[in-house]
């Protein structure tokens, strides 16, 4: 099933229903999501793919799911095999199998013996720094190759020699014979098909020569019947190498490509060499670190597929580009979570209390509601002992002016409880405070005390019926708002050393004891956390916090 939502009308689909309505493109609308297999897919390729298939949706068409496996030193089965998952996890389907561009490497192959037979590409031997210097500048023209003016016959058998294995790494390139005075650079003798001697992924060692992804992308294009090739802007200036390309083959159609802003979040990288080098270098755990903004990452979390298409619409498709506030993102995961999340309580730094007055040998059974504004989640058992778990925040001595909180000789209410007021303080050999002793009034639960008034109120759990957690409180990854455009550090100076704080042996509510694998819970009056199944293998309960209650960085914090 396709992914449904509320979708913005974009100038893409704007221009689409024009050329429709003028004759201009008849027949289906044939889109692709095209990713690189050399990374996990980030949150930029979440606003890609909700486009290209929504394109296809509104238009009733098809999307192609297509992996641009052209550099096989970068690329792996566990990259691909994450973007299916991902993709999926979305709530797309793309049109028939999954597509690689590697799957067309002989008829690209044959397209470059064309373009050579036509005289317009041609074998070259410069070096790297050769052919820098040989393309110019922005301001000056580039200069012909000496190779430029090969005869088409030695340009085909050199070709066929690179094909063939006869050189080494580096040594020919073919290039496609354009313009060296362009004042568009990818025009200047691009090159087509280098040589790399690697073992593919899917091709294994048939080839040593490898098409470059200008030539490549818009032969696979034009094979797949793509009507719309849409990317991001900083292939604007390639769209003319695009067209020439597919002007001076046979080529079965003739795309069109058009350009939209890719996503840009702050406090974020979505390069994915950066992420990379995240991973390796250990500054974080793995791609799925729920502080990565990779899709799975934000997986693990606790995002859900809803949220991250509503902030994808939210954003909206143009060509002015921009940063978004990563609080937008935030946002989009509270109100699709605010709605649904079943409720739990959750003492994230356990303080006893022993209720003095309470018989030693009771329990009781508290019905407290799964969701408090949606009665058809229907309620959950809450056990209510002698001895408590308070948190350790929810107590100080000296209260300070408005405190609404547990203090001595004050009461609170516990949450869905009874009111109950501190009497006395325990502390240990150093001083520490490890117990209150209180009083609960038995004659409080569901009505207000007679006579006096509760000083706010606080979650808790049961100390001898509860389950014990971890939790891992994670915050954003970076503290500078663009961690990129620092050019006097690196980017990983600006990590956030309190990305993620550990939280051992937390108390939590007897429910959460085999909690949900498919949502967060709100656990109240913290923020929404996410039970990861992964880090639960060991037998531990342990949750990850998803984003908090409100925005605190939007309170001072960062």
């Amino acid at each position: 099933m396709s992914a449904q939502s509320k979708k913005a009308h974009n100038f893409i689909q704007s221009l689409i229903e024009d050329a429709i309505a003028k004759g201009e493109h008849t027949g289906k609308v044939v889109t692709r999501f095209p990713p690189e297999p050399n990374g996990y897919l980030h949150i930029g390729h979440a606003k890609s793919i909700c486009l290209n298939f929504g394109i296809a949706e509104t238009f009733g068409g098809e999307c192609n799911l297509r992996f641009d496996d052209t550099n096989p030193e970068k690329e792996n089965q566990e990259y691909i095999d994450a973007i299916k998952r991902d993709v999926s996890w979305l709530g797309y389907e793309w049109a028939g199998d999954v597509r690689y561009a590697s799957d067309y490497f002989d008829a690209i192959y044959d397209f470059a013996v064309e373009l050579i037979e036509k005289g317009k590409a041609y074998v070259c031997a410069l070096t790297a720094e050769e052919m820098s210097e040989y393309r110019g500048s922005l301001r000056e023209p580039g200069k012909n190759s000496p190779y430029r003016d090969r005869p088409v016959a030695e340009n085909l058998q050199l070709f066929r020699d690179m094909r063939d294995g006869k050189f080494a790494n580096g040594e020919l390139v073919l290039r496609a014979k354009i313009d060296m005075a362009s004042p568009n650079i990818n025009l200047r003798d691009p090159i087509l098909y280098r040589i790399r001697y690697a073992s593919h992924h899917q091709t294994g060692d048939k080839w040593c020569i490898y098409p470059m992804y200008d030539f490549t992308h818009p032969i696979s294009d034009a094979m797949e019947g793509i009507t719309h090739s849409l990317c991001t802007l900083e292939f604007e200036d390639h769209r003319p190498l695009y067209d020439w390309v597919l002007e001076n083959i046979s080529g079965p159609c003739h795309p069109r490509q058009i350009e939209f802003a890719r996503l840009n979040l702050n406090y974020t990288v979505t390069s994915k060499r950066k992420l990379k080098r995240l991973v390796d270098e250990g500054f974080v755990d793995s791609w799925d670190d729920p502080r990565m903004p990779t899709i799975s990452g934000m997986r693990r979390r606790g995002y859900t597929p809803e949220s991250i298409r509503t902030f994808c619409d939210m954003v909206g498709v143009n060509k002015a580009g921009g940063t978004v506030d990563v609080g937008m993102l935030e946002h989009a995961i509270r109100e699709d979570l605010n709605t649904r999340a079943p409720r739990a309580m959750c003492v994230m730094r356990p303080l006893k209390v022993t209720l003095t007055n309470y018989p030693e040998d009771k329990t009781e059974t508290l019905e407290l509601p799964v969701h408090p504004q949606d009665p058809t989640m229907g309620a959950r058992e809450v056990p209510w002992t002698r001895e408590l778990y308070i948190d350790r925040e929810d107590f100080v001595e000296e209260p300070p002016r408005k405190w609404k909180r547990l203090a001595p000789d004050q009461a609170v209410r516990l949450r869905g409880g009874y009111v109950m007021t501190c009497r006395q303080i325990i502390r240990d050999d150093s001083g520490q405070i490890v117990e209150l002793k209180c009083e609960y009034d038995p004659a409080t639960l569901g009505v207000n005390p007679e006579g006096y008034k509760p000083n706010g109120v606080i979650h808790w759990v049961s100390a001898t019926d509860s389950v014990e957690a971890d939790i891992n409180v994670y915050d954003r990854l970076f503290l500078h708002e663009n961690p990129d455009s620092d050019r006097e550090r690196d980017f990983t100076d600006h990590l956030n050393p309190e990305s993620l704080v550990r939280l051992e042996k937390v108390r939590a509510e007897k429910s959460l004891g085999h909690p949900r694998a498919d949502l967060p819970y709100q656990f109240e009056r913290e923020g929404y956390f996410f039970f990861d199944e992964a880090a639960s293998e060991s037998g531990r309960l342990v949750f990850n916090r998803t984003v908090t209650l409100r925005d605190s960085w939007g309170q001072g914090k960062g």
